[in-house]
């Protein structure tokens, strides 16, 4: 399945980045809920924070970043 996402290249603090696994320069967004325990217990999970992931538009490798 063709990831549908538009991949970008990545620049962190001025600094090209690459994938680490395959070294293509090219990664899509999404974020992800961090759960807790303790949040998702009382299902009040909206209130968990959130990562942004950029993932490698060639071979999926996900990189996280915390907000």
């Amino acid at each position: 399945m063709k990831n549908k996402k538009e991949a970008e290249e990545l620049t962190v603090q001025g600094k090209k980045i690459v994938c680490p696994a395959c070294g293509h320069d090219k990664f899509w967004t999404r974020t992800t809920l961090l759960n807790t325990r303790g949040v998702s217990f009382f299902n009040f999970d909206f209130l968990n924070k959130e990562a942004t992931n950029k993932v490698c538009d060639c071979c999926r490798y996900m990189l996280w970043f915390h907000e």
